[in-house]
């Protein structure tokens, strides 16, 4: 008996100071999360990577008029984060849509592979707009953005799953789009290696 009060009371002391319930079974799994996070972490590593020490020139250059440069490509990754982000962000706000779920037509890794390949990038009109005074502060906002993204994604308790919403690459939830980000990242940076290798560049 003494045991079982005992028990009682460190509940109320939980729920009082507000460490109850911060996993709940709406939340996203372990396994969801440590996936999230790691994909994240490493593409902002290869991003970072890629675009080390590359001159305006270099930045500049293209193989076409019709083709992106590498400075327009950093542009996407970052502005594309941003606005799906924000998205994220609205759509948290909303209530719940589970039944909403069934309109879901791709698993993550399939929304990976096709984010990944091209098939359904996130082309951001703004990548020409002069939003930062240079490329370190492009950079730097990158970095700070995307340690805040990668924060919540190993800390939240929302219910990402349950908040679903219609873009331009299908019905997805939020978690997913947690992946887009990512995934929209590495398809860029495919293209910055290309454009590096046309320019004789060694890989950094």
């Amino acid at each position: 008996m003494r045991r079982s009060n005992y028990g009682y009371i460190l509940l109320a002391l939980l729920v009082i100071t507000g460490l109850a319930g911060t996993i709940t079974s709406t939340s996203i799994t372990s396994k969801e999360r440590k996936f999230a996070a790691s994909h994240l972490k490493e593409n902002k590593t290869n991003f970072l990577k890629t675009i080390k020490g590359l001159s305006k020139t270099q930045l500049d250059f293209k193989i076409s008029s019709d083709r992106r440069c590498i400075k327009e490509c950093v542009y996407n990754i970052v502005l594309s984060e941003n606005k799906l982000w924000l998205l994220l962000e609205k759509t948290m706000k909303q209530p719940a849509n589970p039944e909403k779920r069934s309109q879901i037509e791709m698993s993550d890794d399939q929304l990976i592979n096709r984010v990944e390949n091209g098939n359904s990038t996130i082309e951001m009109a703004e990548c020409k707009k002069n939003v930062w005074k240079n490329m370190d502060e492009v950079i730097e906002s990158f970095k700070t953005t995307r340690a805040d993204h990668i924060k919540y994604i190993k800390n939240t308790t929302e219910d990402l799953r349950n908040h679903i919403i219609q873009t331009s690459i299908g019905w997805v939830d939020c978690y997913q789009l947690c992946l887009v980000i990512s995934a929209n990242n590495d398809h860029f940076i495919q293209q910055i290696e290309e454009l590096k290798t046309a320019q004789n560049l060694t890989k950094q």
